[in-house]
């Protein structure tokens, strides 16, 4: 069976007229009935009854016509999808993305992708986790790259690597020689922490209280750098990712925790209900490779 006999088939189901069916697919009528004979020796059933100039579909051609119809809309639609691929991709995709990821990997794969695709306009907004989710279900954001969220409807998480966090204080701070440090040791440690409304905190929070550990949180503020200013005048400590302060030109020193270990993990996020396109499709393919490849400084997530 060749993909003709299916398109003659269905030309000729839908019109029930050989003169006309013909004259859609561009065939002689004779054309036509030679075919739609091949297909019915090869099926070994007939499809059509003939009556002089009347034509019906049997029941096994009625059968046939759904399965002919889905097969050859699949056809189409690949081959629609091949010749797109050909054209150059253009458009706007719109990103919202957390600090960490903003610093140096997002305008890599940014770089890299425009050079490759110079027709496609790219907008990214730096945004808490919350706000990228957000973004997502207004449909605002074609793409969310940040941290794995709390239950959000209709949110899908594709998760990317995994990050610890750290304790990082100055070089002159009383810590600064530790290599090592358990949660429950920040017990009533002066620290500098984000607020609670982003889900880092909550995170840190909760290994807080696993660990019995009460910090004396004595400033909250929502950006590293605000945070790390603080760090250098009041040598106080904060908590974050080794990847946010990285390009940080400041004195610091990073000191990994456990018991437990706060571990974020970072990927992408989509509205489930809102169609990517072939633009931010191409881009969530190049951070999915620039990540494989280690791109980012962390490992895979599990």
């Amino acid at each position: 069976m060749e993909l003709r006999h299916l398109r003659y088939f269905i030309a000729l189901a839908g019109s029930l007229n050989f003169t006309r069916a013909a004259e859609r697919v561009h065939v002689t009528q004779s054309t036509l009935s030679h075919q739609i004979r091949q297909l019915e020796d090869e099926v070994g059933q007939r499809l059509f009854d003939r009556h002089g100039k009347r034509v019906m579909l049997t029941e096994a051609g009625e059968s046939f016509l759904a399965y002919a119809d889905r097969a050859l809309a699949v056809i189409d639609q690949g081959l629609g999808e091949l010749k797109q691929t050909v054209a150059p991709i253009s458009g706007t995709v719109r990103i919202g993305t957390t600090h960490t990821f903003n610093l140096g990997f997002l305008p890599d794969c940014v770089a890299l992708f425009l050079k490759q695709n110079p027709t496609v306009k790219i907008v990214i907004e730096e945004l808490s986790g919350d706000a990228i989710t957000d973004g997502l279900q207004a449909e605002q954001l074609d793409i969310g790259i940040g941290y794995r969220p709390e239950m959000q409807k209709d949110i899908r998480f594709e998760p990317l690597f995994n990050e610890e966090l750290a304790l990082i204080v100055a070089q002159t701070h009383p810590l600064a020689k530790r290599k090592r440090m358990r949660i429950a040791e920040l017990h009533r440690e002066s620290l500098v922490l984000l607020p609670q409304s982003f889900s880092t905190r909550r995170l840190l929070d909760e290994c807080f209280n696993a660990a019995g550990a009460e910090p004396n949180i004595i400033a909250e503020m929502n950006t590293i750098p605000a945070m790390l200013g603080l760090m250098v005048r009041k040598h106080v400590g904060t908590i974050a990712a080794p990847s946010a302060i990285a390009e940080h030109n400041k004195p610091l020193r990073v000191i990994p925790l456990e018991g437990p270990t706060p571990i974020r993990t970072h990927g992408l996020l989509f509205m489930d209900k809102h169609q990517q396109t072939r633009a931010s499709m191409a881009f969530t393919a190049l951070i999915r490779k620039q990540t494989k490849a280690g791109k980012h400084g962390a490992r895979p997530a599990a």
